[in-house]
This record gives C-alpha cells, structure tokens and sequence, in this order.
C-alpha cells in the first residue's frame, strides 16, 4: 500500500514539475529523494515512508514556484487527502515541507525526518549540479550573472531574500557557501564537503575569467 502511494505520488511531482527551468524540476526532486534515503540509511534513523514521501512532495508548495500560497498548500493537502493517508503521516509531511526551506529560516525542527529531508535538499544546492541550478534559477528571476557593484547582504527578512537585487554569484556568499555548517547528520557533512570545496574553487576561476588579463 505504502508502496502504491509513493509510486501514484511520483506521477503526480512529475507532472507538477517536469516542465520547470529554475532548477526544482522532477530531477532535483529525484535527487533530493535519493540523498533523503541514503541519509536515512547511513544514519539508521527515521520514518523512510514519511521521508520519501516528504522529499517527493517538498517543492509543490515552495513560494518560489506559487504565487498563491494558499492555494499551492491547498494542492498538496488535497493530494495527501487523495491518497487516503492517515492524519499523523499527513501532519507529519506537512511540517517537514513547512520548516526546512532555508527562506523559513527555523534553526530548531521537529523531527529527524525533517533534518534528513532538509539535509538532501541542502546537498542538492552544493557542488556542481548545486552551481547549475544556481544559475538556471538566477536566469529565471531575471538576475544577472554577477554585478562586482552590488553588495552582498547579510541578516535578510524573507522578503528581502526572495525580492531583493542580487546576483547569482552573490548567491553563493548569500546562501549555499554558509549551508555546509548548516547541516545536521554526519552522512550530509561528509557529502558536503566536496561539494563545498569544488564550489569554492569554482568561484576562483569565474573571477580569473571575469577579471581577464591575457
């Protein structure tokens, strides 16, 4: 049964967000399942069914992909009621999706399914599949590539997150090179690291490049 309503949900992600071109299409959320279950795995820890189901469903109601939130948690309440799942397992997707975006901003979450499942998504954000989407996202908002006049911005509100002007190499200072230390199982560190340094050196060779002196 269990079985069933994972494989009716991954029809139901895919046709969601097959078409997406801001890097949060079928194939992170694919990723983002796997890295969840390896995690899961390595640290012999949490609820899989909740943790897959979880990371399969994590970006339908993401405000980055919504401009009606209450309607985008409107889809995902009615699909969890499609599937007849019991009240704990739907409240207990419902927080995960609700509190692991890095925009929600919450240090403390409430579960290890949770910590697992924002863990994978944080790892999908690292090293080069983390720089592409980096880029395929800035493009999308209509964001430059980088702009050396703008500052880069410390202690934002949500707002000023999502709607302030940035860049996609600002990014990187704004976000995904502070997600390493914001991991929380020791199978996500391990992974990170990689994944932190091959970004870090990346950013050494875009500024050779924009800096051309041939």
């Amino acid at each position: 049964m269990k079985q069933t309503m994972i494989d009716l949900t991954e029809k139901y992600v895919y046709d969601q967000l097959n078409l997406d071109a801001s890097g949060h299409d079928w194939f992170h959320i694919d990723r983002v399942r796997k890295l969840a279950l390896h995690i899961a795995k390595k640290e012999n820890s949490g609820n899989v069914f909740i943790i897959e189901m979880a990371a399969l469903l994590h970006d339908i109601p993401d405000d980055k992909l919504n401009d009606d939130q209450d309607a985008a948690w409107g889809k995902l309440e009615a699909w969890l009621q499609e599937l007849k799942l019991d009240d704990d397992s739907v409240k207990a997707i419902q927080e995960i999706i609700r509190t692991i975006s890095y925009s929600a901003g919450q240090l403390s979450l409430p579960s290890i399914e949770a910590e697992i499942v924002q863990d994978a998504d944080r790892l999908d954000a690292l090293g080069a599949i983390g720089i592409a989407r980096t880029f395929a996202y800035g493009g999308k908002k209509g964001q430059s590539l980088y702009d050396p006049e703008l500052p880069i911005r410390e202690n934002m509100t949500k707002m000023e997150y999502r709607k302030g002007k940035s860049s996609s190499v600002h990014h990187f200072y704004e976000k995904l090179l502070r997600l390493q230390e914001m991991l929380n199982t020791s199978t996500a560190k391990k992974i990170a690291r990689e994944r932190h340094e091959y970004m870090v050196g990346y950013l050494k060779e875009f500024y050779k490049e924009w800096d051309v002196r041939l």
